[in-house]
């Protein structure tokens, strides 16, 4: 998973530039809530909210999100932002910084952290796709042209050697890193919040190139 404002699994040797750490044990149980999980997600990709604020958006009650979120402020994922906010109101915000959670393939099959990122892994994905899907949907009647006609989603099929998929997601870092540098501390006015997806995977079904018969 990959944004370095989200979470990503991946090894350490591998990991994307721009994550500072992995998750310890004891934030990744914390965070391996359905809700739990949305809540972040939500502070990553829209800024600081209120606990009420995040319950319209997410159709919660505010009492419920209110509890998880200082569940998630116990183990440091979430921070209450201190420049907001008056009188009982608090406004909470991603604790700064990239992280990625565990590699699922380090963590002993069927223990309580194996489990832990693999239901953070699936509503992370759920997450994504519920953004896009609503752009789909509602895009048109949200956004001008202006948007409309550089929004993009494209699929392109290859057939690559590990090390070739290596260097393909190295070149795209470089040139995410660049963006991140340049305008994720420092938005330009009227800049709106955009999520990147990329997805690099091999497709489980397919079968390895064959070598070509010498003449």
């Amino acid at each position: 998973m990959t944004n370095s404002d989200d979470l990503e699994a991946q090894p350490s040797s591998t990991r994307h530039p721009g994550v500072d750490h992995v998750i310890p044990s004891a934030s990744l149980k914390s965070l391996a809530h359905p809700l739990r999980v949305r809540i972040y997600d939500e502070l990553s990709a829209y800024g600081p909210l209120t606990a009420s604020g995040l319950a319209e958006r997410l159709g919660e009650s505010s009492g419920a999100t209110s509890y998880h979120l200082r569940q998630l402020e116990r183990t440091g994922l979430v921070r209450e932002d201190t420049t907001r906010g008056k009188g009982r109101e608090r406004w909470w915000e991603r604790t700064p910084g990239s992280i990625a959670i565990p590699d699922a393939r380090s963590l002993p099959p069927g223990s309580a952290d194996r489990l832990a990122v693999r239901l953070v892994e699936d509503e992370s994905y759920r997450s994504r796709d519920r953004n896009f899907r609503e752009f789909l949907s509602e895009g048109d009647q949200v956004f001008g042209t202006d948007w409309l006609d550089i929004a993009t989603s494209d699929t392109i099929n290859l057939r690559l050697t590990p090390d070739q998929l290596h260097g393909l997601i190295t070149d795209i870092d470089v040139v995410l890193a660049k963006y991140l540098d340049a305008y994720k501390k420092t938005p330009t006015p009227g800049s709106r919040p955009v999520q990147i997806q990329i997805n690099a995977f091999p497709l489980v079904r397919g079968e390895p190139t064959e070598d070509t018969p010498k003449g």
